[in-house]
């Protein structure tokens, strides 16, 4: 194992974990990015796989020897990322303001 790869990623992982648990439990985020989340608890979860992606990708390159097994792992990993980044996106959008003199 290289651990000279893999613990970085690691302590990174745990960072973006624990920001993701204070996001979804409590509703905080941190101060450089709080005028442009809207939705603290989806941002939260958007994190949470995300950590949980890093950490997915962590194990199967890094553990798994069966090369086959090996980039099915990765690959996954890499759409889980893929979706944590997606769902953080969405919580940076502003919600859609109704005019009440207008119809939809």
């Amino acid at each position: 194992m290289k651990l000279y790869l893999s613990v970085p990623v690691l302590l990174v992982a745990l960072l973006i974990a624990a920001s993701g648990v204070a996001a979804v439990s409590r509703g905080w985020v941190l101060p450089m990015n709080r005028r442009h989340i809207h939705a603290p608890r989806r941002h939260g979860w958007g994190q949470l796989v995300t950590a949980f992606a890093l950490c997915w990708q962590l194990f199967f390159v890094f553990v798994i020897d069966t090369p086959g097994t090996r980039q099915w792992g990765a690959l996954s990993g890499t759409a889980m990322l893929l979706t944590g980044l997606a769902v953080m996106i969405t919580a940076q959008r502003a919600p859609r303001k109704r005019n009440a003199d207008r119809t939809p």
